[in-house]
């Protein structure tokens, strides 16, 4: 089975968007990277991956965590991130899959 070759888009994305691909997508909405409209739909993985970068470069100078964000910076992720948990969970999205090896 071959794998799609361009992203689906973090609105359709499968556990409602709750998918590593997904988070790089909020992330970047986050740090004003992209807009917060922009769902990275037909996107390819070359693009994801530079993305991806962009995003991490971002993350290191904070530390890698939210609690190191500027106010504004963790308010939006608070606020972009909240909302795809809330929808992720109509959707179905429990957050099992996650940690169920935690255990």
């Amino acid at each position: 089975m071959n794998k799609p070759q361009e992203y689906i888009g973090v609105d359709k994305d499968v556990n409602g968007g709750m998918t590593n691909i997904g988070k790089i997508v909020r992330d970047a909405q986050v740090f004003g990277l992209i807009p917060e409209t922009e769902t990275c739909e037909g996107w390819d993985l070359s693009r994801i991956n530079a993305l991806l970068q962009q995003v991490n470069d971002q993350w290191d100078k904070y530390g890698c965590l939210v609690s190191y964000l500027p106010d504004d910076l963790r308010q939006r992720h608070n606020e972009i991130h909240g909302r795809a948990m809330e929808q992720a969970r109509k959707a179905g999205w429990s957050g099992e899959v996650e940690t169920g090896d935690e255990e």
